[in-house]
């Protein structure tokens, strides 16, 4: 069984100091025998990072849609893990108002880092809490998934105006607001004709990432993760796609040449 201070230590050789913005995307099975089990990991984290800002992704997107509109950030369950839903029950923990794709934290500036979600269409639109990650010089853990679950290259996407990553019709959903009114939004929901998870391609991406220093592997517990610098891993994914937005879907394995001497 790991303790918590195990995985405290693990999180130290990651070269985490604990003052960092993150952005954790998890599988709980992953990191294996723990005590106090999910909550133990919950404690871990949210000790480790009480002088940074400590995010995770609370998504809706299998559930709130054109049949199932309304999105209540206080009910409403996470459809990404069981970590992101215990975690957006934590005293002090702030859950932003985007209908699909929230994000809940804690700690430093997190309700400005989450503030107006409510206006984005878009699962990831920039400007918002997923492209300020970079402004942060933010990490991105991914416990025990690969980047098929890195929803912050969506974001990257987003920013470069990637071609067939929306649905062009939006959805009509309702946000409900603070004061208990509800908001009536029109957001896009993530769609290409010939890849329908197209997240699933992301993971061609990862030796690009290594190469360039925008991500190394690491442990936490048993799970094999990957930590990611959210500015490079911006950075690289642009200078990859720029030259053939299509490349990760229409092509069976991107080619080192694509970015041999991207510094």
């Amino acid at each position: 069984m790991y303790t918590k201070n195990d995985l405290k230590e693990h999180l130290k050789t990651m070269g985490l100091t604990g003052e960092e913005t993150i952005l954790i995307h998890s599988s709980m099975k992953s990191i294996g025998d723990v005590q106090d089990r999910a909550e133990g990991v919950l404690d871990v984290l949210i000790d480790y990072f009480k002088n940074g800002l400590l995010l995770f992704p609370t998504h809706t997107w299998k559930t709130v849609n054109s049949e199932n509109p309304v999105y209540n950030p206080y009910e409403t369950p996470s459809c990404v893990g069981i970590l992101t839903n215990l975690f957006m029950k934590r005293d002090g923990v702030i859950r932003s108002l985007h209908p699909t794709h929230s994000m809940a934290g804690i700690g430093k500036d997190a309700a400005l880092h989450l503030a107006g979600e409510e206006n984005c269409n878009t699962p990831c639109t920039p400007s918002g809490c997923y492209d300020r990650l970079r402004q942060r010089n933010a990490k991105i853990l991914l416990v025990g998934v690969g980047h098929e679950r890195n929803t912050f290259i969506h974001s990257v996407e987003e920013v470069l105006n990637i071609p067939n990553r929306l649905e062009d019709k939006p959805m009509e959903l309702y946000i409900v607001m603070p004061d208990g009114s509800k908001k009536k939004v029109y957001v896009r929901k993530h769609f290409n004709p010939d890849q329908p998870h197209i997240s699933e391609d992301f993971v061609k991406l990862n030796q690009a990432y290594i190469d360039c220093n925008a991500a190394k592997e690491v442990k936490f517990g048993d799970a094999d993760c990957i930590l990611c610098d959210a500015a490079k891993i911006f950075e690289v994914t642009r200078h990859v796609l720029a030259p053939n937005p299509e490349c990760i879907i229409t092509e069976q394995f991107i080619d080192k040449s694509r970015w041999e001497g991207f510094v």
